[in-house]
Formats: structure tokens, C-alpha cells, sequence
């Protein structure tokens, strides 16, 4: 059975082309042609040799997911359906900003953490994701981007907030992330890139090793036990304190933060007495704040607060000094915002 080209970091791409004596470039040429170039095909490679392009066409399949669907919102938002190997579906979002584009990627198909504010929560947990299925999406969005969109292609940053718990799928997504930084390829820097939690602790306790110096963000959501209870179940099983003790430990650089996911809820965790609870928690932490108000799915029972109410949440937070952000809701039209995607 070939093995898949986009599961091999640079690392073991060169271990193998130095195995097979295939030449002290080879590894580099390649990871240029299908990541920089993005070309799909090797063997059109021009500094490809003849017994590389054999062994590759031997021992190497490169495949990747495939568009089935693409919704386009007036807000220039894409959402893709993928289909993977074995008929499996999962969604990708290009999310526009400022002229440039943050890919949102997927980590599995479906989800085991159950939130029940997360449309993807009631889809259930199927599998993870391949390591070449988590690259793939990347590339295939940033092909479309130039096929469609030439003019207004700049795919800039990464964020692991699609379908899945990231670091429930860890070795492959630590891998994705590894194929992304590489200067031969895609060439990403590490401040581009997020990968957010629940506040899934075996993955986390492995990230001070493990993980390269990517940004990390938690989805907080709520300070209050019992409320992190119903909007994210795992929490019963991994308390919020030992979840931000084991974050505290992570190494951050100079002009790093950890953002601190705040979905907004009206009634539930939207009132000043919440935003006071949440900044006495974080005043002492290297913390920036991303407020997101609520994006309803079908048979939803939870509502978006009113703008009134998140402003004053909002700015009764800055009072603790800390960086805050109230995000602007961008593909909620076509069900690709925050906490919205399902197949």
C-alpha cells in the first residue's frame, strides 16, 4: 500500500530520498513543488530525476481531499465540503480580513467533547483526521483561492477551530503543523498559526514538549463550574484550574499571548458579575481576550445577547487592563461562523 507524500514532515522526507540515495536535494525540490508551487502531480517536477520519479510513483500516493461543495457569502466568507478517502466529510472556512484570508481547518470527522453550544458537538465523534486530510484542506483552499479569487488570494494564517478537538487528534495535528512551518514548503510563521482546546488535558500536558511555538487558544466560555459544565462537558473531567495551570506552564515568546475564547450567550454568561469573574481570573495571566458572540444552529436552544450587553461586558473588562476583542461575526449565513459546522 503507497503511503501518502503529505504525511511525511521535511524530516522524513529526507530520511527517505537519503535512504534511497535519490540525491541531497530532493526532499527540498519536492516540499517546493507541492507546497510552495502547489502542483499536485511530481512527475512534472523539472529537476525530478528519473529513478525519483520512479521510486516516488512506487512507493508515494498524493491525493488529497476533494471539493465537493463551496458556499460563498456576500461577506466573502467560503466554506468547503470535503470528501476524504473513504467518503467521509468534513468543512474548511476561509474567513476574509484586512485584504487576506485565515484558513479555519478541521481535525476530525465529527467530535467527541459534546458542547452543546457547537453545531459540530451534535454530529458526534467518527474518527480523526489524517495528517495528509489536515494538509490537504490547505492546500485545496489556497488552490481554489488563486483558481477563483487571483486578485485576493493572500492565505496568511491558520486556526485549528474547525470541526474536532485538536488536540484530541495530537500526533497528527503536531505533524500538520510541523509540514506547514517548513521553509522549503508552505513557509507559515509560527505566530500565524492557533490551535484551540476545549480544555482537553492529555493533550495539553503533552504541548510544552511536543508542540512547536504556535499560538495556543482555550475555549473559557464560562468561569462558573457549573456553567463550563453544560457548555463543555468535558470540563467535570478536566477541572478549568488544572486546564490553565497546565497552560501557565507553556513557554510563551516576547509579544505572546494565550487567548482566552469567550462565546457569549444571552442570559447565561453575559452580565457584568460574569465579565468581573472572568477578569479577576485572568488579570495576572499573559491573557488577550476574544469575546464571540453566540451563532445560532438549527434547534439551538441558546440566543446571541444584544450589542448593548456585550459592549458593557466588553468594557468592564478592559477595566482589568487586559487586551479585548469583541469578534465581528463573519459567515453565519451560510453556517460557516464559530461553533457552526456540520456534515
Amino acid at each position: 500500500m503507497k503511503q501518502s507524500f503529505y504525511s511525511l514532515n521535511f524530516t522524513e522526507l529526507s530520511q527517505v530520498c537519503r535512504e534511497q540515495d535519490l540525491g541531497r536535494e530532493v526532499a527540498s525540490w519536492l516540499y517546493n513543488w507541492h507546497y510552495k508551487q502547489n502542483q499536485q502531480s511530481p512527475f512534472q517536477s523539472p529537476r525530478l530525476s528519473k529513478k525519483a520519479a520512479e521510486f516516488l510513483g512506487n512507493h508515494f500516493e498524493f491525493q488529497r481531499p476533494e471539493i465537493q461543495e463551496v458556499h460563498q457569502a456576500t461577506d466573502r466568507t467560503v466554506k468547503f465540503l470535503f470528501q476524504l478517502a473513504d467518503g467521509r466529510s468534513v468543512e474548511t472556512v476561509l474567513i476574509p480580513f484586512q485584504g487576506k484570508y485565515t484558513a479555519c481547518l478541521s481535525s476530525q470527522v465529527g467530535c467527541a467533547m459534546n458542547c452543546s453550544f457547537c453545531y459540530t458537538g451534535t454530529q458526534g465523534f467518527t474518527r480523526n483526521l489524517k495528517t495528509q486530510e489536515i494538509v490537504g484542506q490547505l492546500l485545496e483552499a489556497k488552490r481554489w483561492l488563486s483558481d477563483n479569487r487571483p486578485n485576493d488570494c493572500r492565505l496568511l494564517n491558520v486556526v485549528f477551530m474547525g470541526q474536532g478537538e485538536p488536540l484530541h487528534n495530537f500526533d497528527a495535528v503536531k505533524k500538520s503543523v510541523e509540514i506547514f512551518l517548513t521553509q522549503n514548503g508552505l513557509s507559515l510563521a509560527d505566530h500565524k498559526i492557533t490551535i484551540s482546546t476545549a480544555g482537553y488535558l492529555p493533550g495539553l500536558m503533552r504541548w510544552r514538549e511536543e508542540m512547536p511555538t504556535v499560538n495556543i487558544a482555550l475555549s473559557l466560555h464560562a468561569v462558573d463550574s457549573d456553567v463550563r459544565n453544560e457548555l463543555i462537558p468535558i470540563n467535570r473531567k478536566y477541572d478549568l484550574n488544572e486546564v490553565l495551570n497546565c497552560i501557565d506552564e507553556i513557554p510563551l515568546q516576547d509579544k505572546r499571548f494565550v487567548t482566552f475564547e469567550y462565546l457569549m450567550i444571552a442570559d447565561l454568561n453575559d452580565s457584568t458579575t460574569d465579565a468581573k469573574a472572568l477578569g479577576s481570573l485572568l488579570q495576572n495571566r499573559r491573557a488577550f481576550i476574544n469575546l464571540i458572540p453566540f451563532n445560532p444552529f438549527p434547534n439551538s436552544r441558546y440566543k446571541r445577547p444584544d450589542d448593548g450587553r456585550m459592549q458593557a461586558f466588553k468594557e468592564c473588562l478592559e477595566g482589568f487592563g487586559m487586551p479585548v476583542t469583541l469578534r465581528t461575526t463573519k459567515g453565519d449565513a451560510i453556517l460557516a461562523a464559530c461553533g457552526q459546522l456540520k456534515v
